[in-house]
């Protein structure tokens, strides 16, 4: 009985949850009608679906949230209409003439000639369209609820738990509705505004269904979701549900998604092509990276050691290879990168970006952990956290039934470009030399697209820079026309690199690198000596500067010895 309380009243904090703003709209646009007849409806309509669609997606898989996605379409283009005939009560009247007089019919037919309509029918229609479309902040409480569906399978608790969740935010959404209608007819009864508040309701419900499909109801929202709410909802989980573990036992992980499928990928390494199915009973990590990001290969010692370690307790790990570059299509150049990196983990080549699409993916590097029932429990973007994502893989291979090697974590000592960037001193940013996304470019007379063009460095500030010599700047990177040309970059981090490649003859390009004018001494990177010298043989990222000494503001100049190299992009660490 307290699981159910906890339930509801977690379902009545979600008011104060700025997840809740795209749905006020909805329910406040029926303000100025009957609350019985109307907003109850509503209400109850909107609680009773989210309440099965949330059973149905925590239990039944993918199929469900398929399901469910055809669901939101139609909900969407009903609100749609639903706001548009607020703002256009003509728009309003042509489409319910057809309903009023099929309706009168009946209601002749019925005996009761004199009856009115009842607005309950269209209420509750709302209201499942609502339902559809609410994705509430996933708080403690809501996780709770969700992580216990997905474990204990379909059961009247699970969808008794989540229509209690959804009867308290219907609780809080009536009280302000009561409210909202109160000063609605207050402000119509003393101004006469009646017609220009619904026409504000219907641009506030259009822009709710604006909000819904570019998804920032469970995007932005969602991170900006009230800190006190958590907290709250922390203090009820430990006053009304305590959970007796034995010491050092981990809580239960959420499950976050199901796991698409992995037929996108055009080629595989490592690894004849591997699918979910053949995937049952493993627990999988998933990362999605591609080899000349500095977030990416700076992540690649721990995977690789997790890989190593749990190889033989049921972990399987699959690096997706989504290209951020053209010559990062290229699957020699891939082959190769895996060869240098000592990857022996299978890497699905993501060309097309199927795999990162079927993921709904946004991130260089990004993890997904999924346990061996096919359930996506733990997602991490960027870099760190690998204790934590250590600790999810340990948990799922003993739910799993594996027999673990030990609660140890792995130690990794990463080296060159694999270590672990000086966070509290980078205070430069990534910086692309293509004309397509490049910024803070101070050559005089700026970038001349697709076209041969003698630069000038000009005088660069900080995390400013500039061309010298004879250029052609692409989309996605310049091109060296003749030997001696060179860039120059004003920055402020302990480590500078560079994403270079060789001209389309593959011929290696010389070049020399400069600190503050000088060769770098101590300060070189893995791919220049101390005189500041280097060759560029590959497309990849060249660490060219590591301080060794304070880290402060200097002036970076590599100048080319040979014609043909192409640059990309500077990243800092």
């Amino acid at each position: 009985m307290l699981l159910f309380v906890l339930a509801y009243l977690g379902g009545v904090l979600t008011i104060v949850s700025p997840c809740i703003l795209p749905v006020l709209p909805f329910v406040f646009a029926r303000a100025d009608r009957p609350f019985l007849t109307n907003g109850l409806p509503m209400l109850i309509g909107m609680a009773v679906t989210f309440a099965a669609v949330a059973t149905l997606a925590a239990v039944a898989g993918g199929w469900a949230v398929a399901a469910n996605e055809w669901g939101r379409f139609t909900a969407i283009a009903l609100l749609a209409l639903f706001g548009a005939t607020l703002l256009v009560p003509r728009l309003a009247d042509r489409l319910t003439r057809p309903l009023v007089v099929l309706g009168g019919r009946l209601t002749e037919a019925a005996e009761d000639v004199g009856a009115r309509r009842s607005p309950v029918p269209a209420s509750l229609l709302l209201g499942v369209a609502t339902g559809l479309l609410w994705a509430p902040c996933a708080g403690p409480v809501l996780g709770l609820i969700l992580t216990g569906a997905a474990l204990n399978g379909a059961n009247p608790q699970t969808s008794l738990l989540l229509l209690a969740y959804a009867l308290g935010a219907a609780t809080s959404l009536a009280l302000a509705l009561r409210a909202f209608g109160r000063i609605f007819a207050a402000v119509k009864r003393s101004l006469g505004a009646g017609e220009w508040i619904r026409r504000g309701l219907g641009v506030a419900v259009l822009a709710a269904v604006v909000t819904i499909v570019l998804g920032l109801d469970t995007g932005l929202l969602t991170r900006v979701s009230l800190a006190g709410t958590t907290s709250i909802e922390h203090g009820l989980i430990d006053r009304l549900h305590p959970v007796t573990r034995t010491a050092g036992q981990p809580a239960p992980l959420p499950v976050v998604g199901f796991f698409p499928p992995l037929a996108g990928a055009v080629d595989w390494l490592n690894s004849p092509p591997l699918t979910r199915e053949s995937l049952k009973g493993k627990v999988v990590l998933v990362q999605f990276w591609t080899y000349s990001c500095i977030n990416c290969l700076r992540t690649i010692p721990y995977v690789r050691a997790w890989a190593e370690k749990y190889k033989d307790q049921g972990l399987v790990v699959i690096g997706v290879h989504a290209p951020e570059f053209a010559f990062e299509r290229n699957i020699d150049n891939v082959r190769k990168a895996i060869a240098d990196l000592k990857i022996g983990y299978p890497v699905a080549i993501d060309n097309n970006y199927a795999v990162w699409q079927a993921f709904g993916n946004q991130y260089w590097p990004a993890q997904y952990i999924i346990d061996a029932q096919g359930r996506i429990r733990h997602e991490h973007f960027g870099e760190e956290g690998y204790d934590e994502s250590e600790r999810v893989i340990q948990q799922l291979l003993a739910e799993a039934g594996h027999a673990g090697p030990g609660a140890g974590l792995v130690a990794v000592s990463p080296a060159g470009v694999e270590a672990a960037s000086d966070t509290n001193d980078v205070g430069s940013p990534e910086t692309y030399v293509g004309f397509r996304q490049a910024e803070r470019f101070v050559s005089p007379g700026g970038a001349v697209p697709n076209a041969s063009h003698v630069y000038e460095a000009g005088m660069p500030r900080l995390n400013q820079w500039g061309l010298a010599g004879d250029w052609t700047v692409g989309g996605e990177r310049a091109s060296l026309n003749q030997a001696g040309g060179g860039i120059v970059y004003r920055f402020h981090a302990r480590d500078l690199h560079l994403v270079l490649g060789p001209g389309p003859d593959g011929k290696p390009v010389r070049f020399r690198v400069t600190i503050d004018g000088a060769a770098p001494g101590g300060s070189h990177g893995t791919d220049t000596d101390a005189d500041g010298q280097g060759t560029v043989t590959d497309h990849r990222l060249y660490q060219l500067v590591r301080q060794d000494g304070p880290v402060a503001d200097r002036s970076f100049e590599i100048r080319f010895l040979d014609p043909g190299v192409q640059a990309y992009a500077f990243t800092f660490g």
